[in-house]
């Protein structure tokens, strides 16, 4: 079937990639010198993906230069902050049909798109051992039969997806009954997916070891593009680091300091030896432990 086009989910906060994402977008970190979503758009322009659209919603002005560099449409989604991927399908249904469905923060190291596709599917690299990832086995028909999260020696959910047609269809007949239910709101798209196995019907697409690649931390970007370790490109860090007398390679371990007040917020992280947090917008820091 031939692609018509390619929804990139752009909403999300990425509070795990903190304090980075505070200040720019997870989409537009610079990785190995392109910009992450640069590098999917360019994807899939060269394999002859007629659209783009980009969902945006968190630090969504930082997306306008796209249409102008390269003729994506943005869409825009009200709810993301208080729904969860869901709310960036239900944003994109008008255009879903032979679709790629992908997400802005991945990096894919040889370009995984093509022009027409088989049959709907999901990414996937394989485990080797135990693994916390979202795991996948097929029945005798080559169809996804079983979503766990967390598994050992399996093929697991990493990079994009491609929804045909009639799997768009039912997806949306789906999530238009129960996009209303309280439960619904904090569901990701895979999680609606886990529950209707019967009737939305997706394959595997297996993938080589180190072909897609996801950074939930900064520290998982460091071990991919080591320039992040002496330059984190964070103003916050380098402020964090300056009052401490430390570098920036000296910080690590960041986790997300979650408030209602978002000027409030914060992260947490160790520096030779000891353990801090950082408050964002006043610059307070403690030291909690070490």
């Amino acid at each position: 079937m031939k692609v018509d086009n390619a929804i990139i989910m752009a909403a999300g906060t990425s509070s795990r990639f903190a304090p980075l994402s505070y200040e720019r977008h997870k989409g537009l970190t610079l990785v190995r010198g392109e910009v992450l979503i640069e590098r999917q758009i360019e994807q899939l322009i060269a394999a002859g993906v007629p659209q783009i659209y980009i969902v945006t919603g968190y630090k969504a002005e930082q997306f306008d230069y796209l249409p102008r560099k390269y003729g994506v449409q943005l869409i825009h989604n009200p709810s993301y902050l208080v729904r969860n991927n869901n709310g960036s399908i239900w944003a994109a249904r008008d255009v879903l049909s032979n679709s790629y469905v992908c997400s802005s923060d991945n990096y894919f190291c040889e370009n995984p798109f093509e022009s027409e596709v088989d049959s709907a599917y999901y990414a996937a690299e394989y485990a080797t051992g135990p693994t916390a990832e979202w795991c996948m086995e097929e029945d005798e028909q080559g169809n996804i039969c079983s979503v766990t999260v967390g598994g050992s020696d399996a093929w697991y959910m990493m990079g994009h997806t491609f929804w045909s047609s009639a799997f768009s269809r039912t997806f949306l007949a789906i999530l238009e009954r129960e996009y209303n239910l309280p439960e619904t709101a904090g569901k990701l798209w895979e999680k609606i997916f886990m529950e209707h196995l019967d009737t939305l019907k997706m394959r595997i697409r297996r993938y080589a070891p180190n072909a897609l690649f996801e950074f939930d931390t900064l520290d998982e970007l460091r071990l991919f593009d080591e320039s992040y370790i002496a330059d984190t490109r964070s103003a916050l860090i380098k402020r964090a680091a300056s009052a401490l007398g430390a570098s920036e390679a000296d910080i690590s371990n960041i986790t997300s300091l979650k408030s209602d007040n978002t000027e409030a917020a914060g992260f947490q992280f160790d520096c030779r030896g000891a353990t801090y947090s950082f408050t964002y917008g006043t610059d307070e820091l403690t030291q909690l432990k070490g």
